[in-house]
Protein backbone atom coordinates (compact mmCIF):
# COMPACT_ATOMS: atom_id res chain seq x y z
CA UNK A 1 0.00 0.00 0.00
CA UNK A 2 2.70 2.15 1.08
CA UNK A 3 4.38 1.93 -2.83
CA UNK A 4 0.89 2.20 -4.32
CA UNK A 5 0.50 5.61 -2.18
CA UNK A 6 4.00 6.60 -3.24
CA UNK A 7 3.24 6.39 -6.58
CA UNK A 8 0.58 7.96 -6.94
CA UNK A 9 2.17 11.00 -5.84
CA UNK A 10 4.80 10.61 -7.88
CA UNK A 11 2.56 10.72 -10.52
CA UNK A 12 0.42 13.92 -9.55
CA UNK A 13 3.83 15.42 -9.05
CA UNK A 14 4.85 14.61 -12.48
CA UNK A 15 1.40 15.76 -13.87
CA UNK A 16 1.72 19.05 -12.03
CA UNK A 17 5.72 19.72 -13.42
CA UNK A 18 3.90 18.10 -17.13
CA UNK A 19 1.10 20.70 -16.82
CA UNK A 20 3.10 23.79 -15.35
CA UNK A 21 5.75 23.14 -18.52
CA UNK A 22 2.92 23.18 -20.95
CA UNK A 23 1.66 26.84 -19.99
CA UNK A 24 3.51 29.54 -21.22
CA UNK A 25 4.28 31.85 -18.54
CA UNK A 26 4.42 35.70 -19.01
CA UNK A 27 5.88 37.61 -16.55
CA UNK A 28 4.76 41.39 -15.91
CA UNK A 29 7.07 43.97 -14.29
CA UNK A 30 6.18 45.75 -11.15
CA UNK A 31 7.58 49.32 -9.93
CA UNK A 32 6.68 50.89 -7.08
CA UNK A 33 7.88 51.97 -3.76
CA UNK A 34 6.87 48.82 -1.27
CA UNK A 35 9.53 49.99 1.60
CA UNK A 36 10.01 53.25 3.09
CA UNK A 37 7.75 56.38 3.70
CA UNK A 38 5.35 55.48 0.53
CA UNK A 39 4.73 52.14 0.81
CA UNK A 40 1.72 51.92 1.87
CA UNK A 41 0.56 53.39 -1.52
CA UNK A 42 3.35 51.25 -3.19
CA UNK A 43 1.77 47.77 -1.53
CA UNK A 44 -1.78 49.16 -2.53
CA UNK A 45 -0.67 49.13 -6.14
CA UNK A 46 0.99 45.42 -5.82
CA UNK A 47 -2.02 44.19 -4.74
CA UNK A 48 -3.72 45.52 -7.52
CA UNK A 49 -2.14 43.99 -9.89
CA UNK A 50 -2.03 40.67 -8.00
CA UNK A 51 -5.74 40.47 -7.48
CA UNK A 52 -5.91 40.93 -10.94
CA UNK A 53 -3.48 38.11 -11.92
CA UNK A 54 -5.28 35.62 -9.71
CA UNK A 55 -8.52 36.83 -11.59
CA UNK A 56 -7.17 36.18 -14.95
CA UNK A 57 -5.03 33.28 -14.39
CA UNK A 58 -8.33 31.00 -12.41
CA UNK A 59 -10.18 32.61 -15.90
CA UNK A 60 -7.37 30.91 -18.38
CA UNK A 61 -5.81 32.80 -21.27
CA UNK A 62 -4.84 30.69 -24.30
CA UNK A 63 -2.69 32.25 -27.08
CA UNK A 64 -2.49 30.32 -30.41
CA UNK A 65 -4.76 27.19 -28.46
CA UNK A 66 -2.00 27.22 -25.50
CA UNK A 67 -2.70 27.92 -22.15
CA UNK A 68 -0.51 31.05 -20.86
CA UNK A 69 -0.29 31.56 -16.89
CA UNK A 70 0.79 35.28 -15.79
CA UNK A 71 3.26 36.37 -12.90
CA UNK A 72 4.31 39.26 -11.33
CA UNK A 73 8.06 40.13 -10.96
CA UNK A 74 7.94 42.60 -7.73
CA UNK A 75 10.64 45.72 -7.40
CA UNK A 76 10.59 48.19 -4.78
CA UNK A 77 12.26 51.15 -6.64
CA UNK A 78 11.86 53.34 -3.22
CA UNK A 79 10.13 56.36 -4.95
CA UNK A 80 13.90 57.10 -5.71
CA UNK A 81 14.65 58.51 -9.47
CA UNK A 82 18.04 56.12 -9.40
CA UNK A 83 17.00 53.04 -7.58
CA UNK A 84 14.33 53.05 -10.80
CA UNK A 85 16.51 53.31 -13.44
CA UNK A 86 17.92 50.62 -12.15
CA UNK A 87 15.25 48.35 -11.63
CA UNK A 88 13.99 49.50 -15.89
CA UNK A 89 17.77 48.10 -16.51
CA UNK A 90 17.46 44.99 -14.50
CA UNK A 91 13.75 44.43 -15.91
CA UNK A 92 15.50 44.84 -19.58
CA UNK A 93 18.00 42.08 -19.13
CA UNK A 94 14.84 39.66 -17.72
CA UNK A 95 13.79 40.22 -21.12
CA UNK A 96 10.30 41.38 -19.69
CA UNK A 97 8.20 42.45 -22.20
CA UNK A 98 5.58 44.16 -19.75
CA UNK A 99 5.99 46.60 -16.53
CA UNK A 100 2.95 48.11 -14.65
CA UNK A 101 4.50 50.76 -12.93
CA UNK A 102 6.28 53.18 -11.55
CA UNK A 103 3.88 55.06 -9.24
CA UNK A 104 6.08 58.41 -8.82
CA UNK A 105 6.16 60.99 -11.99
CA UNK A 106 10.16 61.67 -10.55
CA UNK A 107 10.63 57.67 -11.00
CA UNK A 108 8.79 57.25 -13.98
CA UNK A 109 10.91 59.94 -16.48
CA UNK A 110 13.90 58.48 -16.07
CA UNK A 111 12.54 54.94 -16.31
CA UNK A 112 10.75 55.44 -19.09
CA UNK A 113 13.35 56.01 -21.24
CA UNK A 114 14.93 53.05 -20.60
CA UNK A 115 12.11 50.64 -20.51
CA UNK A 116 11.18 52.57 -23.91
CA UNK A 117 14.78 51.49 -25.38
CA UNK A 118 14.22 48.25 -24.49
CA UNK A 119 10.73 48.21 -26.21
CA UNK A 120 8.84 47.30 -22.94
CA UNK A 121 5.37 48.19 -22.42
CA UNK A 122 4.69 50.82 -19.66
CA UNK A 123 1.38 51.16 -18.31
CA UNK A 124 1.99 54.07 -15.00
CA UNK A 125 -0.24 56.09 -12.81
CA UNK A 126 2.20 58.87 -12.80
CA UNK A 127 0.46 61.79 -13.08
CA UNK A 128 2.80 64.84 -14.30
CA UNK A 129 1.83 65.78 -17.87
CA UNK A 130 5.24 65.79 -19.42
CA UNK A 131 5.34 62.18 -18.93
CA UNK A 132 3.15 61.48 -22.06
CA UNK A 133 4.91 64.45 -23.91
CA UNK A 134 8.00 62.79 -24.22
CA UNK A 135 7.16 60.29 -27.59
CA UNK A 136 7.09 57.18 -25.89
CA UNK A 137 5.18 54.95 -28.13
CA UNK A 138 5.45 51.95 -25.59
CA UNK A 139 4.09 53.82 -22.35
CA UNK A 140 0.38 54.40 -21.51
CA UNK A 141 -0.71 56.62 -18.70
CA UNK A 142 -3.68 54.39 -16.70
CA UNK A 143 -5.06 56.80 -14.11
CA UNK A 144 -5.60 60.95 -14.66
CA UNK A 145 -2.75 63.64 -15.35
CA UNK A 146 -2.06 66.62 -13.05
CA UNK A 147 -3.86 68.81 -15.55
CA UNK A 148 -6.97 67.12 -14.32
CA UNK A 149 -6.17 66.53 -10.50
CA UNK A 150 -4.89 70.18 -10.07
CA UNK A 151 -7.55 71.76 -11.99
CA UNK A 152 -10.20 69.57 -10.42
CA UNK A 153 -9.05 70.14 -6.84
CA UNK A 154 -9.22 74.15 -7.78
CA UNK A 155 -12.47 74.13 -9.30
CA UNK A 156 -13.71 72.14 -6.35
CA UNK A 157 -12.37 74.85 -4.02
CA UNK A 158 -13.60 77.53 -5.75
CA UNK A 159 -17.22 76.76 -6.42
CA UNK A 160 -18.01 74.60 -3.58
CA UNK A 161 -15.85 75.55 -0.82
CA UNK A 162 -16.02 79.17 -1.62
CA UNK A 163 -12.56 79.55 -1.36
CA UNK A 164 -11.07 83.37 -1.95
CA UNK A 165 -7.27 83.01 -0.66
CA UNK A 166 -5.07 80.22 -0.84
CA UNK A 167 -1.58 79.21 0.01
CA UNK A 168 0.38 76.79 -1.88
CA UNK A 169 3.29 74.02 -1.13
CA UNK A 170 5.05 71.71 -3.41
CA UNK A 171 7.33 68.95 -2.30
CA UNK A 172 9.54 69.64 -5.14
CA UNK A 173 8.82 66.07 -6.89
CA UNK A 174 7.86 66.11 -10.12
CA UNK A 175 4.31 64.91 -8.98
CA UNK A 176 4.14 67.74 -6.55
CA UNK A 177 5.53 70.60 -8.39
CA UNK A 178 2.76 69.31 -11.54
CA UNK A 179 -0.32 69.43 -9.66
CA UNK A 180 0.72 72.08 -7.36
CA UNK A 181 1.28 74.04 -10.76
CA UNK A 182 -2.29 72.97 -12.52
CA UNK A 183 -4.10 73.93 -9.34
CA UNK A 184 -2.40 77.40 -9.29
CA UNK A 185 -3.47 77.86 -12.56
CA UNK A 186 -6.74 77.09 -12.84
CA UNK A 187 -7.32 78.81 -9.11
CA UNK A 188 -6.04 82.10 -10.60
CA UNK A 189 -8.79 81.47 -13.54
CA UNK A 190 -11.02 80.85 -11.23
CA UNK A 191 -10.34 84.41 -9.51
CA UNK A 192 -8.81 83.12 -6.29
CA UNK A 193 -5.88 84.44 -5.20
CA UNK A 194 -2.35 82.73 -4.25
CA UNK A 195 -0.94 84.52 -1.15
CA UNK A 196 1.51 82.66 -0.56
CA UNK A 197 3.89 79.88 -2.43
CA UNK A 198 6.06 77.86 -0.48
CA UNK A 199 7.72 74.83 -0.99
CA UNK A 200 9.55 71.84 0.98
CA UNK A 201 11.06 68.12 0.08
CA UNK A 202 9.40 64.84 0.06
CA UNK A 203 11.97 63.84 3.26
CA UNK A 204 10.81 66.93 5.45
CA UNK A 205 9.13 65.98 8.76
CA UNK A 206 9.31 70.21 10.44
CA UNK A 207 7.17 72.69 8.66
CA UNK A 208 6.93 75.36 11.38
CA UNK A 209 8.45 78.16 8.83
CA UNK A 210 6.71 78.13 6.04
CA UNK A 211 3.41 77.22 7.71
CA UNK A 212 4.33 80.43 9.98
CA UNK A 213 4.16 82.14 6.82
CA UNK A 214 1.29 81.08 5.46
CA UNK A 215 -0.38 81.85 8.70
CA UNK A 216 0.49 85.56 8.58
CA UNK A 217 -0.35 85.47 5.05
CA UNK A 218 -4.55 84.85 6.26
CA UNK A 219 -4.87 82.36 3.48
CA UNK A 220 -8.79 80.82 3.49
CA UNK A 221 -7.37 77.22 2.63
CA UNK A 222 -3.94 75.57 2.28
CA UNK A 223 -3.12 73.60 -1.21
CA UNK A 224 -0.12 70.60 -0.70
CA UNK A 225 1.28 69.08 -3.73
CA UNK A 226 3.01 66.11 -2.53
CA UNK A 227 2.31 62.86 -0.77
CA UNK A 228 0.64 61.32 2.57
CA UNK A 229 4.40 60.66 4.25
CA UNK A 230 4.43 64.49 4.10
CA UNK A 231 0.87 65.51 4.28
CA UNK A 232 -0.45 63.70 7.36
CA UNK A 233 2.12 65.90 9.49
CA UNK A 234 1.85 68.92 8.07
CA UNK A 235 -1.77 68.78 8.22
CA UNK A 236 -0.82 68.18 12.21
CA UNK A 237 1.91 71.13 12.13
CA UNK A 238 -0.95 73.52 10.59
CA UNK A 239 -3.85 72.56 13.37
CA UNK A 240 -1.42 73.02 16.18
CA UNK A 241 -0.18 76.33 14.69
CA UNK A 242 -3.81 77.82 14.46
CA UNK A 243 -4.40 77.34 10.70
CA UNK A 244 -7.74 75.73 10.47
CA UNK A 245 -8.86 76.25 6.92
CA UNK A 246 -9.01 73.19 4.57
CA UNK A 247 -5.84 71.40 3.67
CA UNK A 248 -6.20 70.43 -0.16
CA UNK A 249 -4.50 68.35 -2.34
CA UNK A 250 -4.02 65.64 -5.18
CA UNK A 251 -4.08 61.95 -5.11
CA UNK A 252 -1.02 61.61 -3.34
CA UNK A 253 -2.72 62.76 -0.05
CA UNK A 254 -5.79 60.74 -1.00
CA UNK A 255 -4.80 57.82 1.63
CA UNK A 256 -5.76 57.05 4.82
CA UNK A 257 -2.46 57.19 5.73
CA UNK A 258 -2.89 61.27 6.11
CA UNK A 259 -5.52 60.46 8.59
CA UNK A 260 -3.03 58.57 10.55
CA UNK A 261 -0.24 60.07 10.03
CA UNK A 262 -2.14 63.86 11.37
CA UNK A 263 -2.82 61.91 14.48
CA UNK A 264 -6.17 64.09 14.85
CA UNK A 265 -9.37 62.35 15.84
CA UNK A 266 -11.95 64.96 14.72
CA UNK A 267 -12.65 66.41 11.58
CA UNK A 268 -9.53 66.57 9.27
CA UNK A 269 -11.37 69.29 7.19
CA UNK A 270 -9.33 67.72 3.86
CA UNK A 271 -10.05 67.65 0.23
CA UNK A 272 -8.15 65.85 -2.22
CA UNK A 273 -8.71 64.63 -5.59
CA UNK A 274 -8.59 60.94 -7.24
CA UNK A 275 -8.96 59.85 -10.87
CA UNK A 276 -11.97 57.73 -11.87
CA UNK A 277 -15.25 57.19 -10.71
CA UNK A 278 -16.80 56.96 -7.20
CA UNK A 279 -16.23 52.86 -6.99
CA UNK A 280 -19.14 53.18 -4.43
CA UNK A 281 -21.70 54.60 -7.10
CA UNK A 282 -21.20 51.82 -9.78
CA UNK A 283 -21.95 47.59 -9.57
CA UNK A 284 -18.22 47.54 -10.87
CA UNK A 285 -16.35 49.35 -8.10
CA UNK A 286 -18.52 47.68 -5.09
CA UNK A 287 -17.47 44.34 -6.04
CA UNK A 288 -13.80 45.59 -6.98
CA UNK A 289 -13.70 46.92 -3.19
CA UNK A 290 -15.41 43.86 -1.68
CA UNK A 291 -13.06 41.32 -3.69
CA UNK A 292 -10.06 43.28 -2.80
CA UNK A 293 -10.94 43.56 1.16
CA UNK A 294 -11.56 39.55 1.34
CA UNK A 295 -8.42 39.28 -0.41
CA UNK A 296 -6.75 41.50 2.13
CA UNK A 297 -8.43 41.81 4.86
CA UNK A 298 -7.98 45.98 4.21
CA UNK A 299 -9.85 48.71 2.01
CA UNK A 300 -7.86 49.34 -1.14
CA UNK A 301 -6.23 53.11 -1.02
CA UNK A 302 -5.41 55.58 -3.96
CA UNK A 303 -4.41 53.60 -6.73
CA UNK A 304 -5.07 49.66 -6.40
CA UNK A 305 -8.14 49.96 -8.43
CA UNK A 306 -6.22 51.56 -11.49
CA UNK A 307 -3.43 48.80 -11.51
CA UNK A 308 -6.06 46.46 -11.30
CA UNK A 309 -7.86 47.76 -14.72
CA UNK A 310 -4.07 47.97 -16.36
CA UNK A 311 -3.45 44.58 -15.81
CA UNK A 312 -7.21 43.36 -17.23
CA UNK A 313 -6.52 45.74 -19.90
CA UNK A 314 -3.06 43.91 -20.20
CA UNK A 315 -4.15 40.67 -20.62
CA UNK A 316 -6.80 41.35 -22.37
CA UNK A 317 -4.78 43.07 -25.26
CA UNK A 318 -2.61 39.99 -25.20
CA UNK A 319 -5.46 37.50 -25.49
CA UNK A 320 -7.07 39.60 -28.26
CA UNK A 321 -3.86 39.76 -30.27
CA UNK A 322 -2.90 36.35 -29.69
CA UNK A 323 0.65 37.18 -28.71
CA UNK A 324 3.21 38.88 -26.26
CA UNK A 325 4.36 41.22 -29.37
CA UNK A 326 4.76 44.25 -27.59
CA UNK A 327 4.29 46.16 -31.14
CA UNK A 328 0.97 44.28 -31.28
CA UNK A 329 0.06 44.90 -27.80
CA UNK A 330 0.86 48.46 -27.72
CA UNK A 331 -1.37 48.55 -30.99
CA UNK A 332 -4.42 47.14 -29.44
CA UNK A 333 -4.11 49.42 -26.21
CA UNK A 334 -3.56 52.20 -28.59
CA UNK A 335 -6.60 51.83 -30.77
CA UNK A 336 -9.00 49.58 -28.51
CA UNK A 337 -11.16 50.26 -25.45
CA UNK A 338 -11.65 48.69 -22.22
CA UNK A 339 -14.14 49.08 -19.57
CA UNK A 340 -12.56 49.20 -16.08
CA UNK A 341 -13.38 49.34 -12.54
CA UNK A 342 -12.27 53.61 -12.53
CA UNK A 343 -13.77 54.00 -15.80
CA UNK A 344 -13.19 53.65 -19.43
CA UNK A 345 -9.80 53.66 -21.36
CA UNK A 346 -9.56 54.58 -24.76
CA UNK A 347 -6.51 56.87 -25.29
CA UNK A 348 -5.54 59.91 -27.26
CA UNK A 349 -2.63 60.58 -29.94
CA UNK A 350 -0.11 60.98 -26.38
CA UNK A 351 -1.55 57.72 -24.79
CA UNK A 352 -3.24 59.97 -22.22
CA UNK A 353 -6.83 58.63 -21.33
CA UNK A 354 -9.52 60.74 -23.65
CA UNK A 355 -11.37 61.37 -20.62
CA UNK A 356 -10.83 60.58 -16.81
CA UNK A 357 -13.26 61.06 -14.36
CA UNK A 358 -12.18 62.91 -11.66
CA UNK A 359 -13.45 62.45 -7.81
CA UNK A 360 -13.08 65.54 -5.02
CA UNK A 361 -12.58 63.06 -1.44
CA UNK A 362 -12.57 64.05 2.13
CA UNK A 363 -12.11 62.29 5.14
CA UNK A 364 -14.82 60.71 7.47
CA UNK A 365 -12.22 59.72 10.88
CA UNK A 366 -9.94 57.34 9.14
CA UNK A 367 -12.09 56.58 5.87
CA UNK A 368 -11.33 58.66 3.12
CA UNK A 369 -14.97 59.20 1.67
CA UNK A 370 -15.85 60.50 -2.02
CA UNK A 371 -17.95 63.69 -2.73
CA UNK A 372 -18.18 64.52 -5.89
CA UNK A 373 -17.53 63.64 -8.99
CA UNK A 374 -15.99 66.47 -11.73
Amino acid sequence: MKKIAFSLTALALGLAAMTAQAQERIRVGFMSPVTGPQAANGVDNRDGVLLAIKEINAKGVKIDGKPVVFELDINDDGADPKQGVQIAQSLSDKKIKFVMGPYNSGVTMPAARVLNDSDIVVLTVASNPKITEMGYNNLFRIGASDNQLGTKMATYAAQDLKIKTVAVIDDRTAYGQGVAREFTEQAKRLGVKVVASEFTTDKATDFSSILTNIRASKADAVFYGGYSPQGGPLLKQMRALGISGPLLGGDGICSSETANLSQISGDLNTFCTQGGSMLDRSDKGQKFAQRYRAEYKRDPLTYAAAFYDGMHMLAAAIESTQSTDTKKVVQAIANGKYAGVTGEFSYDAKHDLKSSAVTVYTFKGKDVVPLKSL
